[in-house]
């Protein structure tokens, strides 16, 4: 559901101001209506704000370089952040400058490499006795020989395609031949190899003063993010105020959960600010603030990822959280697969961040609702439970499905949800609008679910051809009345009839496409079936006679082709509900999205994501 907010709007005595600023952010629980013109033009903000970067590239930089159980020393009271980024930023600056020079040392060792071991003093000496070597190299097909000849030319080395080679002339000899000349180094390969170990020490000296650095420096610098970020809010709340009466008195607007505003409202009284409350109109862009129960809260993550609900709408997490979790497990469609999953997850969830374990557990009730359907599906590691003879599994087979069930099934979850979808959109528009302005979706509602209530109960309970035929008349009549002539009681009828005509070919085309798009839960639950047979009888037909060895080579096939398959099918069925969640159940709903989430104005806490 989504929190109801208030709106505050709060006049304040200049003087006051900074303080009644700092009170507000220690209370924590107003969302602040930014002003977004001159925010990016003030240059105070702009260096906070490019400060602020800075120092979430060296924690990242950090957290990077150093093991993930690394326990760091806690935030000194004396907090320099601009010294400890300084300090950071230099270590990795030297760093890479020593990852420079070693690319460059070994590029200038590679192209060294093929000369061998000479002397540069004697190459000097031959100079001044009046011989000059020349470096070249070209492709082996334009080698000429007559260069032997012209210009004592030596091969030297040949490596693949390229024949390197010297020149040794009067140094007054210009030199006119089909290859390039090669620059030589000041350095012989052994000097540069020396050179390479020499860096290399450098760098890893230079990776234990960073480990030093990270150990003595992190918390140092998230303390130092955590200020930065409290000073850029209260510099835009500040650039959000609106001065009155000659800059004398402070004007401010923000939000407030009506279940948090007692704290706010005890402050505002006790202070003497003067203020007012406002209940939130339709035109006003509201921040949101979800409140689910345990289980649905798994799922806002999800939701997320997609859009925020408007203030005015309805919450969809908790009525897409149960169909998000069975589609998953009918996409990965593997009771083992989803034992895996769960196995997994529990043992992560121990090992984990705070701040990961929302992810574990619902990883926990995936993989759980995998192991059911994968159950009913009759699959188990690719090996189909519905063909085996296993004694014990025989009661058990009267819940399983075949391909053919399930294909159905995929399709009446389709329909189910869709259906469930528009009681949704008229529920939300009765909410918002009134009943008037739901009446077109609620005749659609009648038109499907009366007639194809009557078309069951026709087809599976003997229902006698006259009460059908009445069935679909009145069903049918009452959906077109609402359809076509009540869909905007505001409107002439004719034009409702149109927009009734043109809603009704909107209707047919989209809802025939919405729910075959449910085929793909039983295609995919199908594909990974196959997929894990497969591997099976490929580590069956590849493992041999021979004993032991037979068994390993098994057991190895079958342990990288499941992980394989459990990878690709995991990652289609974390997909494929998101694009029936968003795409048919979202747009059956009248989802607008749109919303900007609640962040009030408060102080950062230690283990609160900063950016």
């Amino acid at each position: 559901m989504i929190v109801k907010m208030k709106k505050y709007s709060f006049l304040v005595y200049h003087k006051q101001y900074v303080d009644f600023l700092e009170k507000l952010r220690e209370i924590g629980v107003l969302h602040v209506i930014e002003k977004q013109e001159g925010i990016t033009e003030n240059d105070a903000l702009r260096e906070k704000m490019q400060l602020a970067a800075r120092v979430k590239s060296a924690l990242k930089l950090l957290e990077k370089n150093t093991p993930a159980k690394t326990e760091y020393a806690p935030a000194s009271t004396n907090l320099s952040g601009i010294d400890t980024l300084t300090k950071v930023e230099s270590a990795f600056a030297q760093k890479e400058n020593l990852w420079q020079k070693l690319q460059q040392a070994e590029k200038e060792f590679e192209s060294m490499e093929v000369w061998g071991e000479f002397s540069h003093n004697r190459l000097s000496e031959l100079k001044t006795s009046g011989f000059a070597v020349r470096f070249f190299s070209c492709n082996i097909k334009r080698f000429n020989p007559e260069w032997e000849v012209n210009y004592n030319a030596f091969e030297i080395d040949t490596v693949g395609s390229t024949v390197y080679f010297i020149t040794i002339t009067n140094p007054e000899v210009q030199i006119d031949i089909d290859a390039d000349p090669v620059k030589i180094s000041k350095s012989t390969a052994p000097e540069i190899l020396e050179k390479i170990s020499t860096i290399q020490e450098n760098i890893q000296k230079q990776n234990k003063l960073i480990a030093e650095i990270s150990i003595n420096e992190y918390n140092n610098l998230k303390a130092f993010q955590a200020q930065i970020s409290e000073n850029i809010d209260f510099a835009k709340v500040l650039l959000s105020t609106a001065p009155a009466a000659d800059n004398k008195v402070m004007l401010l607007e923000g939000w407030c959960p009506e279940e948090s505003e007692t704290p706010l409202n005890n402050f505002l009284e006790e202070s003497d600010i003067y203020f007012e409350t406002f209940i939130p109109t339709e035109d006003d862009k509201v921040p949101v603030k979800l409140k689910n129960n345990k289980f649905a809260k798994l799922y806002e993550m999800i939701g997320e990822l997609y859009d925020m609900p408007n203030y005015h709408e309805l919450d969809l997490t908790p009525f897409f959280a149960p169909f998000y979790m069975l589609f998953f497990g009918l996409c990965l469609g593997d009771a083992g697969y989803g034992l895996i999953l769960v196995l997994v997850a529990l043992f992560a969830r121990k090992k984990v961040k705070e701040a990961m374990k929302p992810i574990m557990s619902l990883l926990i009730w995936l993989g759980s609702a995998t192991v059911i359907l994968g159950t009913v599906s009759g699959t188990f590691f690719g090996y189909n439970l519905l063909e085996s003879k296993i004694e014990w599994l025989e009661s058990f087979k009267v819940i399983m499905l075949d391909s053919n069930q399930l294909f159905y099934t995929a399709l009446i979850i389709g329909v189910v949800q869709i259906i469930f979808g528009m009681i949704i959109k008229a529920v939300g528009l009765v909410r918002r609008f009134g009943w008037a302005a739901s009446l077109s979706t609620w005749g659609w509602i009648v038109v499907i679910l009366g007639a194809g209530g009557t078309y069951a109960l026709s087809s599976f309970a003997g229902l006698a051809p006259e009460i059908s035929k009445w069935g679909y008349i009145i069903f049918g009549g009452a959906g077109a009345l609402l359809i076509f002539l009540l869909n905007n009681l505001k409107r002439n009828p004719l034009i409702n009839v149109g927009a009734g005509l043109w809603d009704t070919y909107n209707m047919a085309t989209g809802l025939l496409g919405d729910v075959l798009s449910y085929i793909r839960l039983f295609a995919l639950g199908i594909s990974g079936a196959v997929m894990g047979f497969v591997f099976n009888d490929l580590a069956l037909q590849l493992s041999g006679d021979i004993p032991v060895i037979s068994q390993i080579v098994m057991v190895l096939i079958m342990l990288v082709g499941h992980s394989i398959n459990i990878f690709m099918s995991g990652l289609s069925a974390f997909v494929h509900p998101m694009r029936l969640t968003f795409v048919e159940f979202y747009k059956n709903s009248g989802f607008e999205g749109g919303g900007k989430k609640y962040k009030p104005f408060s102080s950062y806490k230690e283990e609160e994501s900063l950016f």
